[in-house]
């Protein structure tokens, strides 16, 4: 059973309205650029990083550098019913904006930061 302190933890990442919505994409897909993060959030990448930092101290998330853009996927020690405890209580027209500008961001024809060989 996880120690009370990390689950306490785990809530409090999540009680920041950013850092929910950024847990919230980083569920639905297997991993996500903080530059796909960003864009869909429409947030300044210091933000997104610094909150990604504190989902990552509390075990939400795990990241993964591939030269020098950083990839975020939902951590080994999230909770699996904690997905669906965001999606029934957090905002569902703000969600699903923030899918829909994830799902623009990642189409094939995008020129996105970490998909852009120029950069």
């Amino acid at each position: 059973m996880r120690e009370a302190g990390s689950i306490v933890a785990m809530f409090k990442a999540l009680g920041d309205p950013v850092r929910l919505r950024l847990f919230a994409l980083i569920t639905h897909h297997d991993e996500l650029c903080v530059c796909h993060l960003t864009e869909a959030l429409s947030l300044p990448q210091s933000t997104v990083s610094r909150q990604l930092g504190l989902l990552r101290h509390a075990g939400l998330v795990q990241a993964r550098r591939d030269g020098k853009w950083i990839y975020y996927r939902a951590g080994e020690n999230a909770l699996p019913s904690l997905q669906t405890a965001i999606d029934a209580c957090a905002p569902s027209a703000l969600l699903a904006e923030d899918r829909n500008r994830l799902h623009q961001v990642l189409a094939p024809e995008s020129a996105s930061c970490c998909n852009n060989n120029n950069a």
